[in-house]
């Protein structure tokens, strides 16, 4: 399991930067004609199951949380493809992201876990492939 982590974490790019986002209401915006999957806001651990991604382009997986805590995030098909942790600040919004590049994600579904460190913690995902 650390080796395929280690493997998906080698093919991708993680970053995390605050956001405001939480002072205006939502925590991450719509993602336009990009978007694979838009989860406008849930609370405590979650997930979907979603499907239409294409391999010829890169995939960019974003998740926003507040609340106090952390959320540990994963992306799968048969494998996991992608792990990160966004650290969950009380009163604002702490922002993960990590972009896949082409042929990482294969065609077809995808599973995305979301486990938060407490039930009280808010939290938002989109799936991306950008143009």
């Amino acid at each position: 399991m650390a080796v395929a982590l280690l493997a998906a974490c080698a093919m991708t790019a993680v970053s995390v930067v605050p956001a405001a986002a939480a002072a205006t209401g939502g925590l991450l915006p719509h993602p336009g004609p990009d978007g694979l999957v838009w989860v406008e806001e849930m609370t405590g651990d979650g997930g979907l199951v979603s499907g239409g991604a294409w391999e010829g382009l890169p995939t960019v997986l974003t998740a926003a949380c507040e609340g106090g805590g952390s959320i540990d995030v994963t992306m799968a098909q048969q494998t996991q493809v992608a792990a990160f942790t966004v650290d969950c600040p009380v009163g604002d919004a702490g922002v993960g992201s990590v972009t896949m590049d082409p042929g990482v994600v294969k065609p077809g579904s995808f599973a995305v876990g979301v486990d938060a460190s407490s039930d009280g913690i808010r939290w938002s995902l989109t799936v991306t492939q950008p143009e």
